[in-house]
């Protein structure tokens, strides 16, 4: 509830003329935070979203010294032929990626109608899972050939996934995780707050890229109570929470750069906290990385392997 004052921030961050970095929804909140950053240290900086908007602009406008550059990359993570589209353009244009900053989120409105994605999935599994799951396969050989070129970049090249105390608080002792692998087309229908469980997902990607690639470092990351446009929608009382117990963006632009850059965080089973620490997850989801033989639910490598099943015919 009341986290450290960051001590990692931009004082931090050393130049990064060279330096090639994609954030997903970066047009505003915590992602455009966190593009500021990496811009006023000369670094390359791809906005991944659906829009534009003013985020370029008002970057520029408030760093007008750096050496920087900012490209906008359309996004949209609710249909899965737009995120291959858009990770093929920045194939075409780049071949070299230092950290892939997976920091969009969803939250629905209410519980009168349950969206979907374009591909006919729920939509906070779509936006929160799928979208990113497919974006990140996309760019796995290119992370694996960053981290390649020079001995120096072994854990350095890193993929950050943005979940939150929502993967603690959904937690289902029942079955391991906060999302059920045999109701994901969601037959027995769950509140919308329920579906937005989905951020343990996210945190179980984090933890299974480590696995599975080499040289890349997948961080999963906890950027605290934070005001977002996502929470706009929600009802009066809620928002009025959000006002009273939430905290500036910057906080989870900082608790990203942390997860990004520190040195801290260049170990297996990381996990980040706000404002940038390490921390361990709840005893109980750590079972979800487990296997049945070491007292677990094997669940993080089950949804990894659902996730590949469904976006297979993406990757080619």
């Amino acid at each position: 509830m009341f986290p450290p004052a960051p001590a990692f921030t931009e004082k931090n961050a050393p130049d990064l003329t060279g330096r090639v970095y994609i954030i997903t929804g970066s047009t505003s909140g915590m992602g455009l935070e966190l593009a500021r950053i990496l811009y006023l240290y000369n670094a390359k900086v791809y906005l991944a979203a659906r829009e534009e908007g003013s985020a370029i602009a008002s970057i520029k406008k408030a760093e007008p010294a750096s050496k920087g550059q900012l490209v906008f990359l359309h996004l949209d993570l609710a249909d899965l032929n737009s995120v291959k589209a858009s990770a093929k353009r920045f194939l075409s244009s780049e071949t070299k990626l230092r950290v892939l900053f997976n920091n969009a989120g969803y939250m629905a409105a209410d519980d009168k109608k349950m969206e979907t994605m374009a591909q006919g999935y729920e939509k906070h599994l779509g936006v929160m899972c799928l979208g990113p799951f497919l974006f990140t396969k996309l760019f796995a050989p290119l992370l694996e050939a960053t981290a390649a070129d020079k001995a120096s970049l072994t854990n350095e090249v890193r993929v950050v996934f943005v979940s939150s105390l929502a993967a603690e608080f959904y937690y289902e002792k029942e079955n391991g995780l906060g999302l059920d692998l045999e109701n994901l087309d969601y037959h027995r229908p769950k509140s919308s707050m329920d579906r937005y469980g989905l951020e343990v997902g996210v945190w179980a990607y984090g933890v299974e890229f480590s696995k599975r690639f080499s040289g890349v470092l997948g961080v999963p990351v906890n950027t605290g109570n934070l005001r977002m446009d996502l929470l706009s929608q929600q009802n009066f009382l809620f928002r009025l929470q959000v006002l009273l117990m939430h905290y500036h963006p910057i906080n989870g632009a900082y608790t990203q750069l942390f997860a990004g850059m520190s040195p801290e965080v260049a170990r297996l089973g990381s996990y980040v906290l706000p404002w940038g620490r390490m921390g361990q997850i709840c005893d109980d989801l750590q079972r979800v990385v487990k296997l049945e033989s070491e007292g677990g639910v094997d669940l993080a490598r089950r949804f990894w392997e659902w996730s590949e099943e469904q976006v297979e015919r993406y990757i080619s």
